[in-house]
């Protein structure tokens, strides 16, 4: 696992509580927010996954 791959997927997730709290409390900025962040770590996570792949080959 590399560094893209961990920090993408924590990003992901810290993305989902804020989209979560978002609509729990019914803060539609801070939802966007979190959908927002949870699309981007799962770009970096995606980056990460494939500088793996390659690197395997």
């Amino acid at each position: 696992m590399n560094k893209d791959q961990v920090k993408g997927r924590a990003k992901e997730a810290t993305g989902k509580v804020k989209e979560v709290t978002g609509r729990v409390v019914g803060n539609e900025k801070l939802e966007g927010e979190g959908k927002i962040q949870k699309a981007a770590g799962k770009v970096q996570a995606d980056y990460g996954d494939l500088k793996e792949d390659l690197k395997k080959d």
